[in-house]
């Protein structure tokens, strides 16, 4: 297993490379208004870049849209699942496809603003991840109680050092995943990623960024197999992490 080194200046003289990918599941109207976004944003700090779109066997017409993207865009590639894998599934995905020094990710909904992108990079320089906290959560009251209760049951059951674990705002020095092995395929991935990086040392920073409701579709995560999924694989993490202290 190999390590990427990357300069700390990097920021600073644009001498660096990133990858950005966005999972997609059934967000045919929302990913190509990102996609259009970020690139000139990404053009404008460096010019070694890609972004991947990775469809998780969306039902709409996601596919062929990412694929027509693919075409319009050089630096765009597309990753296919024939089946939906589940989100963590995706950002394994992700993670492992990515080729470039700094890895961004964030979801093709559209209910982040990409172009803050450009608030975190100046801040990856001296740490190892940049991680967003939602300034407000702009969803139903429902969803904004639910994700409170999960951020704070994760913080102090598993003594987390971060504001919101549940923000998908995040980027990284793409050597941290030489360092941990992720493996969950649910929701529950962003709790296994932030425990498994903080217990490894690596540095964080945060940063506040805006959150919107979401224009087109309905969130995928609330129904009752996925929620019971999630709080399944959490209490298993809880075991594994604070119990049995395993981390590999």
């Amino acid at each position: 297993m190999w390590l990427l080194l990357v300069n700390d200046n990097m920021t600073e003289n644009n001498n660096f490379s990133i990858s950005v990918f966005f999972p997609v599941y059934n967000d045919e109207k929302t990913i190509p208004q990102l996609v259009s976004k970020i690139i000139p944003i990404l053009k404008s700090v460096t010019d070694d870049f890609e972004v991947i779109l990775i469809n998780d066997g969306s039902s709409d017409n996601s596919a062929k849209v990412i694929d027509e993207l693919a075409k319009k865009y050089d630096n765009v590639r597309t990753i296919h699942h024939k089946k939906n894998m589940g989100y963590g599934y995706v950002l394994r995905t992700g993670f492992y496809n990515a080729k470039k020094d700094l890895v961004f990710y964030t979801d093709g909904d559209g209910q982040y603003d990409v172009s803050e992108l450009t608030k975190l990079l100046p801040l990856i320089k001296s740490v190892d991840i940049v991680n967003g906290y939602k300034i407000k959560r702009s969803d139903a009251l429902y969803r904004i109680i639910a994700g409170d209760l999960y951020n704070w049951g994760a913080q102090i059951l598993f003594h987390l050092k971060i504001r919101d674990v549940d923000c998908d705002y995040r980027l990284f020095r793409r050597h941290v995943f030489n360092k941990i092995k992720l493996e969950s395929n649910s929701g529950a991935i962003c709790l296994e990623m932030i425990k498994k990086l903080q217990h490894a040392g690596f540095k964080f920073k945060e940063v506040p960024v805006h959150h919107y409701p979401r224009v087109f579709g309905t969130s995928e995560f609330f129904n009752f197999k996925r929620i019971f999924k999630v709080l399944t694989s959490f209490g298993k993490l809880w075991i594994k992490f604070m119990i049995w202290q395993e981390y590999e």
